[in-house]
């Protein structure tokens, strides 16, 4: 019971805060004055924070991990090997999660359930210290702790819809980039740069070429550093009524070598090992990082969704196929398989003809520097209209043909 206290205690302190530090200034981390060690019966969570913000704390499991949310905390220069090591916390993440909301992840080694929670407020400053004490537990505590918390899903109320004039069907391709990761989730990392801000950059010029070369309307799932779930990048393009969903990468692996551009398609079956652990990592990500994935599918809708994507399939292909030889054209050097196959989540329209392209792999030092150049995008991008304007045409063909 005392570790759901300081929810009460969130509603009471705003006013009061309020007379000593204008709220509307993002809060910031202390790091020198935070930390997360290990204590004996479990592990010690202080977080010093410039002003106190409205915060909660949810419990979930596999993996097994503790999160909390700050409505807002700016992570900027902030690095979680800064705040210590600890044998019962194996990983943290920190980083925006929603528009308004900052995220931080601790993925436990071990089970451990909050014996204790509060925030500590100094009135003259407004500057706050939140302190978590963990228990060790068996895995049955835990499962017990995390039952005992609502499903994410409940604790985030939908946007309220904007209403819009619909668009005039112009006849022009729908086209849905998805710049990969974001938010907390920054995907790949190397000599400072993140896979999240490069994608993003990328698609927008994606984006800019496709509106240059005319006859497109391009959606991106995101347009700002924030985390959108997989399965809500999916329901973007339908909602668009996408002609075409192509997510952008630029992934490091861990094992082996790879490099080059490479386009995924969906598969349950993975072309290879790293294309199964690249599928697999993303999924893994995007439930430890915030998705919720308490719902059970229905299985008539499985069933019918199988049926859509057996039209849509062929169509992926041929997309894929066309990105493979327009990025040949303009860039040249791509992966030794440049075509492959796997499970990913983010692929999973079963009436949008999706794939994923790997623009290149922040673990190879060529492709690191290549996705730097804004002239050797610039080609890339080239790639892609050329491709789907190729695609195109000869799925209107398709189409046709099916027809008659």
């Amino acid at each position: 019971m005392r570790a759901l206290l300081f929810l009460v205690v969130c509603g009471l302190w705003l006013p009061f805060v309020a007379n000593a530090q204008d709220l509307r200034a993002l809060a910031r981390l202390d790091v020198a004055a935070s930390q997360i060690v290990d204590v004996r019966g479990g592990v010690e969570v202080t977080l010093a924070l410039s002003q106190a913000v409205p915060w909660r704390l949810l419990t979930r499991d596999e993996p097994r991990r503790i999160i909390l949310d700050f409505q807002e905390l700016a992570w900027a220069g902030v690095s979680p090997e800064a705040l210590g090591a600890s044998k019962g916390v194996q990983a943290v993440r920190i980083g925006s999660f929603r528009p308004g909301w900052s995220r931080m992840v601790l993925e436990l080694a071990s089970p451990l359930i909050v014996d204790t929670a509060g925030m500590r407020i100094d009135p003259s400053s407004g500057g706050a210290v939140i302190t978590l004490r963990l228990a060790r537990t068996n895995a049955a505590g835990f499962a017990q702790a995390v039952a005992a918390r609502p499903p994410e899903a409940d604790l985030w109320a939908l946007p309220t819809p904007v209403p819009q004039t619909p668009e005039a069907d112009t006849g022009d391709t729908v086209v849905v980039l998805d710049p990969g990761h974001g938010g907390i989730d920054s995907g790949a990392q190397r000599d400072g740069l993140r896979e999240a801000d490069l994608m993003l950059t990328f698609a927008r010029e994606v984006e800019e070429a496709l509106i240059r070369q005319g006859g497109y309307r391009v959606v991106l799932t995101r347009t700002s550093d924030v985390f959108v779930p997989l399965a809500e990048r999916v329901a973007i393009a339908r909602a668009a009524s996408a002609d075409v969903f192509l997510s952008l990468h630029a992934d490091a692996i861990t094992v082996g070598e790879a490099s080059g551009a490479t386009v995924y398609t969906l598969s349950d079956q993975a072309s290879d090992p790293t294309s199964a652990q690249l599928a697999e990592r993303k999924s893994r990500e995007d439930v430890l990082l915030g998705a919720d994935v308490t719902e059970k599918g229905d299985q008539v809708a499985d069933i019918l969704m199988d049926l859509a994507r057996v039209e849509v399939t062929p169509r992926a292909d041929a997309l894929a196929d066309a990105l493979v030889e327009g990025l040949r054209s303009t860039v040249g050097r791509l992966h030794k398989r440049p075509r492959l196959e796997a499970e990913f989540a983010v692929l999973k329209a079963p009436d949008v003809p999706s794939v994923l392209l790997e623009v290149g792999f922040m673990s190879d030092a060529r492709d690191l520097s290549d996705l730097q150049k804004p002239q050797w995008r610039a080609q890339v991008a080239l790639g892609i209209v050329q491709a789907l304007e190729t695609w195109v045409v000869g799925d209107a063909l398709r189409a046709e043909h099916v027809r008659q």
